[in-house]
């Protein structure tokens, strides 16, 4: 049996529409501990972490609210690295994707002290890869992968011991739709491996899974950070920023389905589910199951060989 923490963080501070804070209730209510306790995993819900409301204030200086974004982000790396040390599987609950910036900074602090491969599966409708020169808007979600690879405010990209958190080839985007020109030349000059939905259509997913997969060895630690908006939102309505064209639920299952066959997976982001943007918690429901597949629910009949 596995340990998983549930680590709750519900705030929407780095997000463009309110309701992402409501996330971790909307899990709860959907019966995230006892589905995965269903799987034979030891869940410890360690509630909901406190910190800063909502100022809902205007951009200062390239960012809308810098300071509580940080101590949000301060709050869930401690949080996260403590769970990491006691040999626990962390399983953030969300609230907004710039939550990533801590939760992924305490995995990278954690792989380097242990000599372990970090390798980030970021799926996502967006390549969240704005810089406060680049972003229309201000909203921290929008930059959580330009923080990981060092360039924002310093209080978020030197959250770990060593800066940036992340190099670039140690993560991978999936799922992207939605790109600024800005953000496309960020992907592209860094040379971040990209399945976007055009090579998703063009090779199938399956393809696209065991291409991303394919480094993965017995020294890696596999991060997951899946944002709900990458699900069409005909599947999955209850986030803040859908946009169409995404992948089925079949494909979403297939893709939960092979991390779980990887054998590597050590940590997991579940963000900007909105049950206030969602229908009778279908959204939170959907993620539920998602989560299940993720830890080895499978619809697999014949025998693995």
């Amino acid at each position: 049996m596995r340990g998983i923490t549930l680590i709750g963080a519900p705030t929407d501070v780095g997000a463009s529409v309110l309701g992402a804070s409501m996330g971790p209730e909307a899990l709860r209510i959907a019966g995230i501990t006892q589905a995965l306790r269903g799987r034979d995993l030891k869940v410890l819900d360690f509630g909901n972490l406190v910190g800063p409301g909502n100022p809902q204030a205007p951009a200062q200086d390239g960012f809308r609210h810098l300071n509580e974004v940080i101590t949000w982000n301060k709050t869930l790396f401690a949080a996260t690295l403590d769970t990491l040390t006691a040999g626990r599987l962390p399983l953030l609950m969300g609230g907004d994707h710039c939550l990533a910036i801590g939760s992924i900074s305490a995995v990278a602090q954690h792989c380097r002290a242990r000599a372990k491969r970090l390798k980030v599966l970021w799926f996502d409708a967006h390549a969240d890869s704005n810089t406060p020169e680049t972003s229309p808007s201000g909203n921290l979600h929008g930059m959580p992968v330009a923080c990981l690879l060092g360039h924002g405010p310093a209080a978020l990209t030197r959250l770990a011991e060593a800066s940036p958190a992340l190099k670039p080839s140690e993560i991978t985007l999936i799922g992207i739709r939605s790109v600024d020109a800005s953000e496309k030349h960020f992907v592209n000059e860094h040379h971040i491996d990209v399945y976007d939905m055009r090579t998703i259509d063009e090779m199938g997913m399956r393809a696209v899974m065991q291409s991303a997969l394919a480094d993965v060895d017995d020294n890696t630690h596999l991060h997951v950070s899946f944002d709900m908006d990458f699900l069409d939102p005909g599947v999955a309505p209850g986030v803040g920023t859908p946009v169409r064209g995404g992948p089925t639920y079949r494909e979403t299952q297939l893709c939960m389905e092979m991390l779980a066959d990887s054998g590597a997976l050590a940590s997991v982001d579940l963000v900007e589910l909105n049950p206030a943007l969602d229908i009778r918690n279908q959204t939170a429901e959907l993620a539920v199951e998602l989560l299940e597949s993720l830890f080895g629910k499978s619809t697999l009949m014949r025998e693995k060989r």
